[in-house]
């Protein structure tokens, strides 16, 4: 049973001219993020069991292809499993930051 049913924990895409920028919300690797198109920057939030795991968050990423993707909403996940599960996806480039409050 998906924590996040149909219209629950939705993302949004922003438009600003010719870049698209994705922003998952809480939600698992649905259908609909893995048919986006021309995204590009994706912030994916990785952080169960409320939202999807750090593998889970990269095949959804290697599906959809953002040419940028950040993972946020993390806390406690390993953020270069995900990194290291998209290295040899051509055109995505993972980012890493810290979250504020971390060591």
């Amino acid at each position: 049973m998906p924590f996040h049913h149909k219209g629950i924990g939705s993302g949004y895409i922003l438009n600003f001219g010719d870049t698209r920028v994705y922003f998952s919300g809480d939600t698992e690797c649905t259908t609909e993020m893995k048919a986006l198109k021309n995204i590009s920057v994706a912030f994916l939030a990785m952080n169960p069991p409320r939202t999807e795991s750090t593998l889970e968050a990269a095949e959804c990423a290697k599906a959809f292809k953002p040419k940028i993707v950040y993972p946020y909403h993390y806390r406690g996940s390993n953020t270069q499993e995900f990194a290291d599960a998209l290295k040899n996806t051509t055109g995505v480039e993972v980012r890493l930051r810290k979250l504020e409050g971390e060591s």
